[in-house]
């Protein structure tokens, strides 16, 4: 499945070459800090455990990774994949501390690793931003050993319709904010309508049913602003 809009040249790199030294920052005034529940929220939902081995896809500035890292004492290995060269290097300069942590320039689309090679598939707020849905989850199923588990954390769509009318007046204010803090307001008006145009909770878990995964669930947070969908490898 294509995303149109994310099929423009050079888009979703050029958002990201906008904002990548500030999108911790910005992450924290749109979401007034919630993003680090809801992450926290994934991470234990991952069950993470030492000596496993975890691909983070769209790893942005590596807080996913870090939640990991930390809840395994350093115990676990970890490749962190973004197709943004910036982002991978504020990522290393977050998390070089840690020894089991390696990066890698690439797309959910076509990943350069072996098959079979994971315990867990995770991208939180990435899939969204991914050119192809099917090829993208396909590589996800190929990259997972078996028994292993993909989760993903995104944007959703809101079932209550008094939270939908307030969240959908509060998202006319983000472009104004990324235009304060980033001084520009494109990449976030850009956020905005690929939040719209994603795919809902239940057409998410069809996509990731077609591509073979197996127990495919979701849960909702705050109200479906975000769900994490989670299938299994068998």
């Amino acid at each position: 499945m294509k995303q149109d809009f994310q099929q423009k040249e050079g888009l979703v790199e050029g958002v990201f070459n906008k904002v990548f030294d500030k999108y911790d920052l910005m992450n924290d005034f749109m979401s007034l800090g919630i993003h680090r529940i809801w992450k926290k929220d994934f991470v234990q939902m991952i069950n993470p455990s030492k000596n496993k081995k975890l691909i983070d896809v769209g790893c942005g500035t590596g807080d996913i990774a870090s939640l990991y890292i930390k809840a395994t004492s350093n115990k676990a290995s970890i490749l962190c994949v973004d197709p943004n060269k910036k982002m991978i290097e504020e990522c290393k300069k977050k998390l070089n501390k840690f020894k089991n942590i390696t990066w890698q320039v690439g797309y959910a689309e076509n990943l350069k690793v072996p098959n079979n090679s994971y315990d867990f598939y995770t991208i939180s707020f990435g899939l969204r931003n991914t050119k192809n849905l099917n090829k993208s989850l396909a590589e996800a199923y190929r990259v997972l050993k078996t028994g292993g588990r993909f989760l993903c954390l995104e944007f959703s769509k809101i079932e209550n319709l008094n939270l939908h009318f307030i969240y959908k007046n509060y998202s006319k204010i983000i472009p104004l904010l990324g235009q304060i803090i980033v001084g520009d307001k494109k990449p976030y008006e850009y956020l905005i309508q690929s939040i719209e145009k994603f795919v809902n909770q239940e057409q998410l878990l069809e996509i990731m049913r077609k591509n073979n995964f197996k127990n495919c669930t979701y849960r909702n947070l705050s109200g479906g602003i975000v769900a994490i969908h989670s299938g299994w490898k068998i």
